[in-house]
């Protein structure tokens, strides 16, 4: 029940409502004029890069006098494309191994290759290279939790000299906000609890600071098939 001395709710003024429909606006523009801007700069960049290696004939500004963006990314794809295909066979294997066996000579060109080399298959490399699943682990001590991704079990001699019964996971824990830094470490497959979020969206929650929550997934109820009636 209100009485009229009861102070009545003031309504948002003309400038509180133009500063929240600019914050809102910020909200939805920044994320797609950021993107569009990187895609649009990373194109730039690779033409300059690419272009200038491409004979003048085949360079479509020789024909119709506009530089198009984006030119010179399809000529680096095309060209990826045809190195992997020669890498793939016989004589393109032949030829890296000749490669790699002169770069090993070399002392400083042997350790900038091998990094870049473990890097480039690092990130894309598919198949085996991939996490499983997400997990929680107590770290750094009991009764703290941290968000993991299980890799593989342990094999060979990290299995065989741990004083553990049962099964043994790698678990890399990363860091926030840069989940590509962390920690290796191995877990009794009992202190491992599986998490039924995606691989993306538990990377979400790192590097967003726990601030970013994945939808809950309810599980649906089980399906019931209707008994059918004996004719």
């Amino acid at each position: 029940m209100t009485s009229p001395f009861d102070e009545k709710p003031r309504r948002p003024g003309l400038f509180a409502g133009l500063r929240a429909s600019f914050l809102t606006g910020l909200v939805v523009i920044m994320p797609v004029g950021l993107t569009i801007w990187l895609i649009w700069s990373l194109f730039g960049f690779v033409d300059g890069f690419v272009l200038p290696l491409v004979p003048s004939r085949f360079n479509p500004e020789a024909y119709i006098g506009i530089n198009l963006r984006g030119v010179g990314v399809i000529f680096f794809l095309v060209f990826t494309i045809v190195v992997g295909w020669i890498a793939k066979g016989l004589i393109g294997r032949s030829l890296i191994r000749f490669g790699e066996s002169l770069v090993d000579r070399t002392p400083v060109v042997r350790s900038i290759y091998s990094g870049l080399k473990q890097i480039a298959e690092t990130v894309f490399a598919q198949s085996e290279r991939s996490f499983e699943k997400a997990c929680l682990v107590q770290y750094p001590r009991k009764g703290i939790w941290a968000i993991g991704f299980i890799s593989t079990q342990a094999r060979g001699e990290i299995r065989d000299k741990s004083a553990v019964m049962g099964d043994l996971l790698s678990v890399f824990v990363p860091t926030t906000p840069n989940p590509t830094s962390g920690f290796l470490l191995y877990f009794p497959a009992e202190d491992v609890v599986e998490l039924d979020m995606t691989i993306e969206d538990a990377a979400k929650l790192i590097i967003s600071a726990g601030l970013v929550y994945p939808p809950d997934r309810v599980p649906r109820p089980p399906q019931v098939e209707p008994v059918r009636k004996a004719s």
